[in-house]
Parts: structure tokens; sequence; C-alpha cells
């Protein structure tokens, strides 16, 4: 038989050790489906022995059809237990007790994980079995909240890996003490922990199974403490360890979702909505996961784009497949100018989570809509919750994302000198790591920080600088809202007062005391008393009644 990619193939042998060899050569070349084929002719000529019946599980696997890779696995599993090969069938028992926990059937999953812990008794002999029997510990503990301990359990599977030179028991463990010493907020120890894993996985070391469960794994773990370096470079990895393998259908949904992600952090929309469609073409069969992932990304990206009707329908669509849609869609409600419905919605969500990777992954969200709502004093909370948080995972890119949330707050608040600095912060990180949205949305801010200052000519390159880019990334309603902001200098519009100045000038103009303005806005009297204050020394009048009178006559009511 020549080479498949040579583009010729003889037909298919009709005896079972023709398939068999016919299988392993598609496996050997990696062309799974193939591979996949072959060994189920086999199959049907003869049953096949365990040692086969495992490549053909992994075969299946790889070309999403789950059910047959459990079947195959549990076939082998009976086979080894058969013939007394103890510590083949406990790792078979392993891998069908891991699929399963995957796919939500813990129950099952707990029964084979104790198969496989019966089956290696109380034999005291030391095997790479033990080893891998520690990782769903390692992951129960986590879930715990029992960090140290779970990292010890992951650590016992590492050592156990090594002295059984098992290299996928090494990297499983390796990289779950990595995970566990992120989720601590060690973040240069554990991503230290992650890229020595990802040696061995870019090297070719790994079984194809571990291979792309770890590549999937290191990258989310990387996402959510914002490395953002070390995403694109394993995402890029896996791209290409993908495009090698084209039959392969596990694992590449997932790999275009991160590619979407990174294309929209580098402002190309057009093409981050087309990969998150392929990933959502290429998914639908094998992992609801990775296609709720993609809808929700492609929202995302038409959300950000002004398509409000295609955002919900694709926020929906995962919603449906079991993906929480927040905080995208309480963003579409704000830019809907639902704010009450928006912080409704993201208030339920922060409520429920509690893991603390997860809040500094919602709170800046929080924070935008709870001020679109005016709630400043909410707002407030959860910066000073997001800047705590952040100080535990000290990197460059949690501190602007801190440094931009506050900065809206404080500027809401009528601080514009301190919103002024922490914006500025966040404008150096966002511009060295190339992301134009989050550049332009920061210069925005600033440049009404600029306003509020009386730096008409700063406020006025800022926001320039922000509506330029806006156009070019296609992004219709912020395009919108600069434009409006651009239409008129401050000082013959608000003269220099801030949105929040401006409510509280109208209900003082109601002839509100500051104790109802209070309670109609959800802050202090103190908060109240200062923002009165500062409207009365931006306007120049010396009391409530002159205010009132001076914004009738400019026609700030």
């Amino acid at each position: 038989m020549k080479d498949k990619h040579q583009g010729q193939l003889n037909p298919p042998s009709t005896s079972k050790g023709g398939e068999l060899d016919s299988a392993r050569e598609h496996y050997g070349q990696r062309a799974w489906a193939d591979a996949f084929q072959a060994f189920v002719l086999a199959d049907q000529a003869a049953p096949l022995e365990a040692d086969a019946l495992e490549t053909l599980a992994t075969a299946a696997y790889l070309i999403g059809r789950d059910d047959d890779y459990l079947g195959a696995l549990e076939r082998a599993y009976n086979l080894h237990l058969d013939a007394g090969r103890r510590l083949r069938a406990a790792r078979c028992a392993f891998w069908l007790g891991f699929r399963l926990l995957f796919r939500g059937e813990t129950g099952h999953a707990t029964g084979w994980f104790g198969r496989a812990e019966r089956i290696l008794g109380r034999d005291a002999a030391e095997c790479a079995e033990r080893g891998y029997l520690l990782l769903p510990m390692v992951e129960q503990r986590l879930e715990a909240g029992d960090f140290e301990a779970a990292y010890a359990a992951a650590a016992d599977a590492a050592a156990i890996g090594e002295r059984c030179a098992d290299g996928d028991l090494i990297a499983c463990a390796r990289h779950q003490q990595g995970r566990i010493r992120l989720q601590q907020g060690q973040v240069e120890a554990g991503l230290a922990l992650l890229d020595e894993t990802m040696v061995a996985v870019a090297a070719g070391e790994l079984s194809p199974i571990v291979t792309g469960l770890v590549y999937c794994s290191v990258i989310e773990a990387c996402q959510q403490v914002y490395a953002l370096d070390r995403m694109r470079e394993w995402t890029a990895a896996l791209a290409r360890w993908c495009e090698g393998q084209p039959e392969m259908v596990a694992f590449v949904g997932v790999c275009q979702v991160h590619r979407a992600e990174i294309m929209q952090l580098q402002g190309a929309w057009p093409e981050a909505i087309e990969e998150a469609r392929r990933a959502c073409a290429r998914s639908r069969g094998v992992s609801q996961q990775a296609v709720a992932a993609a809808l929700y990304q492609q929202g995302e990206v038409h959300r950000l784009k002004g398509d409000l009707r295609a955002a919900e329908e694709a926020y929906r669509a995962a919603s449906q497949l079991g993906l929480e849609p927040q905080p995208g869609l309480a963003l579409l409600r704000v830019a809907e100018g639902r704010c009450a419905a928006a912080a409704n919605a993201i208030r339920r969500v922060a409520s429920t989570t509690t893991d603390r990777l997860k809040r500094m992954r919602l709170l800046p969200a929080y924070i935008e809509i709870i001020l679109a709502a005016g709630d400043l004093e909410d707002a407030r909370n959860a910066c000073r919750e997001l800047e705590e948080i952040v100080q535990r995972f000290d990197t460059a890119v949690p501190r602007a994302i801190a440094a931009q949330a506050c900065g809206a707050v404080a500027l809401a608040d009528g601080n514009a000198q301190a919103a002024l600095g922490a914006l500025r912060r966040a404008f150096e990180v966002w511009q060295r790591i190339e992301a134009p949205y989050a550049v332009s949305r920061v210069r925005e801010l600033i440049g009404l920080a600029c306003r509020t200052l009386g730096d008409e000519d700063g406020a006025a390159l800022e926001l320039a600088a922000a509506k330029s880019a806006f156009e070019k990334l296609g992004a219709a309603p912020d395009l919108a809202r600069v434009e409006s902001l651009m239409k008129g200098s401050a000082s013959v519009q608000t003269h220099g007062l801030t949105p929040r100045e401006l409510q509280v000038l109208r209900l003082v103009a109601r002839g509100e005391t500051n104790k109802a303005i209070a309670g109609t806005l959800s802050l202090s009297e103190k908060t109240i008393h200062r923002h009165v204050s500062n409207i009365f020394t931006k306007l120049d009048v010396p009391s409530r009644a002159a205010a009132t009178a001076f914004a009738y006559q400019h026609k700030l009511i």
C-alpha cells in the first residue's frame, strides 16, 4: 500500500489481518477516520484483541465518536481483566471514568474509578495506574477549595509518573500543579509549571488524547489569569497540531474558539466571527461545550459591532446549550438602554460566582453595567473587590483591567484627577499588548477626564483618536457615542459637570434634599454633599437656588 498522502490507496482488504495492518498504518499517519474505519472492518471480520481495541478507542475519540470510544475501551477492559492483566484493565477503567466525568455522568465515572481501585487492591507494588487514580482526587480537592491538599496529591501523581517513566501521567499531574498555583495567586510559579508541561506537549512526547487535553486545559488556565502572550503562543501551537491532522474533530473546535478570542482582542473582528462560526460547524454533534463557547464568542463580536439582534440570537443559542450568557447579554441590555434589566441580571450572576478567577473576569463588566444603572456606591464597592483580587494575581493585564474600571468609577464620582492617573496606567498596558478596542475605550474615558478638568485640547485629541479607532474596528455603538461627545465642548454643553453631577443637579432643581437624592441614587448623603459642593464650584454659584437658575438658563435640565 502506498502512502495515503500520495493519493493512491489499494482496495480494502477482506481479511482481518489486512484490515488490521491497514488500520495501524492509517493510525501511524494520524489519519484517524481511515484508521477507525479499518479497525471496525477488522473487528467485523473477527473480534479485536484488547490492544487493538484500545487503539480503536483512541481513533474514535479523535474523530468525535464518543460512544464508540467508550464501547471499545470497555471491551478492552473486560479482555484485559479476563486475561489477568490487572494494570491494563485498571488503566482502561480510569480512562472510562475520566471521559464519563467530562460528560457529567458522575455516578458512572465514580463507579469506574472504584473498579480501578478494587482491581489494584492492596498490592503494595507501585504502578503508574495508582498515579492516574490520584488525578480525579486532585480535581475534587481543588473544587472544594483545599488547594494545598490538591497540590500534594498532584505532586504525588507526578512523582509516581517520574518513577514509572509515564510521560502522560507526568504531564497531567504537572499541569494540575500549575493550575492550582494559579488559583492560589502564585502566577509566576503556576505559569512555570504549565510551561514545563508544554515542553513535553510541543515535543510530541505524549499520546494524542493527552496532548489535546493538556493543550486545551493550559490555554484555558492562561486565559483565566490573562497570560495573553502564553495564550497566543500555545493556541498557535495547538492550531499547528490540529492542522497536521485534518481528519481530527476532537479539540479542533476548542482551538478555533481560542483563536477567535485572540482575533477579537487584536481587533480582527470579521475574522473572529468567521473563526467562531467554523468552530460551531466543526463541533456540532461532537462537543456541545465547544459549540456553546463559539456561539457566545459570536455574540460578543456582534454586540461590539452593534448588530444587537444577531448578538441576542447568539447569546440565547449559547444559553440553550447550557452556557451562562452573562456578562455578554447584560452588556447587550445596556447597549439597548435597558440598564435596570442589565443590573438585575449581572447582580444575579455575581451573587452565585464565588471563584476568585471567575469574579476577576466578571467584575469589570459588573462595574460598567452598574455605573450605567447609576449605582455609584455599588460600583465603588465592586472596584475595591476587583483591586483586592488583582493584588493576588499581580500581573500587567489584570492591573490594567482594574485600573480602567476604577478610573471609570472615579470619573463618575467627580474625581477626574484620580481617574486620569488610573486610566493612563491602563492605556500603557493595552497599547503595549496591541488591544485596539481596549485602547480606544480607555482613551475615550481619558478624554472625558480631560474635559472635566477643563483641558479641551486634551479631550479633543483623545476623543478623536478613539473615534478613528472605533471607525476602523466597526464598533458602531462606541463610534456613535464618541461622535456625540465631540459635537460640542463641555464648557458649552455641561460646564465641566460629570454625568453624575448633572444627575444630582437635576434633582436639586426639582427641590430634592440631599437625603432624598441619596435615597433616589442609592448613594450616601456624604457623597451627595460632595457632588453638590463640586456643582457650586464648577458653576460658580453660591446656593441651590442659584444652581437651579443656572441649570434652567443654560438648558442643563
